[in-house]
């Protein structure tokens, strides 16, 4: 059988693979903050800078608050029981992180509103920080706390997946 060359889209019996699936996302439009900070700088705010704030916002506005609920209110508490010292530690300190996150997307709002409707505005100081404090934090998370999901029972990772479902379904 020859490779496909369409992404495979994860499984959602699979909660670590969506999330990881999230995060490559969490990469590819942080770094899109700064792509379009630099193509502003030279065409402003085209349909193209206007396709790209819209596809950002969209992305953190939604997405992103959902990956950080699927985390905080279904993997982290499954995790705990798993009773860590250094996990649980980890857990917390990405917790935290994912508040100093929503602080800096806040900074970028008005900005990404203005150009995705053709308006010039100058760009935060907070975009490099954003482009790159986003993809860090995703990388920790990878490193320090998923690897760990392979020690929940079976039953544990079907109530994640299905919460993480139910959450992307609701009204």
């Amino acid at each position: 059988m020859r490779p496909s060359l369409q992404p495979v889209a994860p499984s959602i019996d699979d909660p670590i693979e969506l999330l990881m699936a999230c995060h490559e996302k969490v990469r590819r439009f942080a770094g899109l903050t700064v792509k379009l900070r630099d193509h502003l700088a030279r065409k402003g705010p085209d349909s193209q800078a206007q396709e790209a704030a819209r596809s950002i916002l969209r992305y953190f506005n939604i997405a992103a608050p959902l990956h950080h609920d699927d985390e905080e209110h279904d993997l982290f508490p499954a995790l705990q029981q798993l009773d860590q010292d250094g996990l649980n530690a980890s857990m917390a300190a990405l917790e935290a992180e994912h508040a100093e996150l929503a602080g800096l997307w806040q900074s970028l709002g008005p900005w990404l509103q203005a150009i995705s409707q053709g308006t010039a505005h100058a760009p935060p100081p907070t975009v490099d920080a954003f482009a790159q404090r986003y993809p860090a934090h995703a990388q920790r998370e990878e490193d320090e706390v998923y690897p760990f999901a392979s020690q929940l029972a079976p039953t544990q990772i079907s109530q994640i997946s299905a919460a993480m479902v139910a959450r992307r379904t609701a009204g």
